[in-house]
């Protein structure tokens, strides 16, 4: 009989190869809200972790995986404190103008932080790439589309 017919055993064990996160080669570089996330991340996995029954094994897979994952970040972490200036680096919070006229303010920190529904972008995105080290005035090109740089706080 052909495996694709055999009914998985009830305990889990089509989750015990379940696969790492991909872990980014890119320097780890977190503002200090980031770090206290990851922190919170780590300390809620560990805690939900440790309620888990042993017979639960997708729920300790998945819990395990993301534990790995975030400690992980947590040790490669590299704080990076907010610096003013004129120019655009890592932590600035940016407002640019598009070639529509609209505005957009973001703020450039750390992958695991990075939401831009909630207006922050990682420091590895193209835009954020673009724009650091730039200043007030300056105009940059990301994907055939120019940003002028209205702000930088």
């Amino acid at each position: 009989m052909s495996r694709a017919f055999v009914r998985e055993p009830e305990g889990g064990e089509a989750f015990e190869d379940l696969p790492d996160r991909p872990i980014s080669s890119q320097p780890n570089f977190v503002t200090p809200e980031g770090l206290a996330q990851i922190e919170a991340e780590v300390t809620r996995l560990e805690r939900e972790l440790a309620g888990v029954s042993p017979e639960d094994k997708a729920d300790h897979t998945r819990l395990s995986r993301d534990l790995r994952y975030w400690s992980a970040r947590k040790n490669s972490a590299q704080l990076v404190e907010a610096v003013a200036g004129d120019t655009v680096h890592f932590g600035s919070t940016v407002t640019v103008l598009r070639e529509d006229d609209t505005r957009q303010t973001f703020r450039i920190v750390g992958e695991d932080e990075a939401d831009p529904h909630a207006g922050s972008i990682s420091y590895v995105a193209p835009l954020a790439r673009a724009l650091t080290g730039k200043s007030v005035g300056d105009t940059v090109t990301v994907n055939e589309h120019a940003f002028e740089i209205a702000e930088i706080r």
